[in-house]
């Protein structure tokens, strides 16, 4: 398990809960493993009860599976699940594209064509936790750009179901189709093309349907 320092103000409870869904979203804690909380708890230098209360709430996003007496399982990925949270995504950001195609100012194309470089900068260098959270930048400087950064906030505890199977594809697909898309997106919002910008977002967000058979035959003990 990858561990982060303690943010200031962070309870520990907060920091059991962000480190391990951190960890969970990435795979370190792979789908399926079986999670000690006294291992968890002495990893991050904390007590075992803010630990077992992160996976009780990690639990109720579905992410987490508790078996009393017998321990905690990272839950398998549920494809149903994803695809849920997936169309949830396409549709709220279809319709974000469209509205920033009226108020991306300059500044904000210039802020999503620097996350753009950086991304490219690192997926040549193959550090793939730093392109997935660049990703994640982009996406958020789009509801930024619209003034939506509550909603961006909501989906945040949502977004793990559809966030393991983005990891898992940049470890198995390794192509540069997303940042081609997230390139093509940005031009279409500096053109104001709405259509464009819908179809763009849409495609992007639907990858998975297309690359789902490769990824569950390369894991399919990762799968629901």
């Amino acid at each position: 398990m990858k561990i982060t320092e303690r943010e200031k103000r962070e309870s520990a409870r907060e920091y059991a809960f962000r480190t391990i869904k951190q960890n969970i979203i990435s795979l370190d804690l792979e789908p399926g493993t079986t999670v000690s909380e006294n291992e968890l708890a002495a990893e991050m230098g904390i007590s075992r009860t803010p630990v077992r209360e992160a996976l009780i709430e990690l639990s109720k996003l579905n992410i987490v599976e508790i078996y009393p007496q017998r321990g905690s399982v990272i839950s398998l990925i549920d494809s149903e699940l994803v695809d849920e949270i997936r169309f949830l995504r396409q549709t709220l950001e279809t319709a974000m594209v469209e509205q920033a195609c009226d108020t991306a100012s300059e500044h904000d194309l210039l802020m999503l064509e620097e996350n753009l470089r950086m991304q490219e900068y690192y997926l040549e260098h193959e550090q793939l936790d730093k392109q997935f959270q660049l990703d994640d930048k982009f996406h958020e400087l789009l509801y930024k750009t619209c003034n939506k950064n509550m909603v961006y906030r909501l989906l945040g505890d949502l977004m793990a179901h559809f966030d393991r199977v983005r990891s898992l594809s940049l470890i198995v697909i390794k192509d540069k189709k997303v940042i081609s898309d997230h390139r093509s997106i940005v031009e279409a919002i500096r053109n104001k093309d709405k259509t464009a910008a819908k179809e763009i977002i849409s495609k992007h967000l639907s990858r998975y349907i297309v690359d789902e058979k490769e990824l569950k035959m390369k894991y399919p003990h990762y799968f629901k």
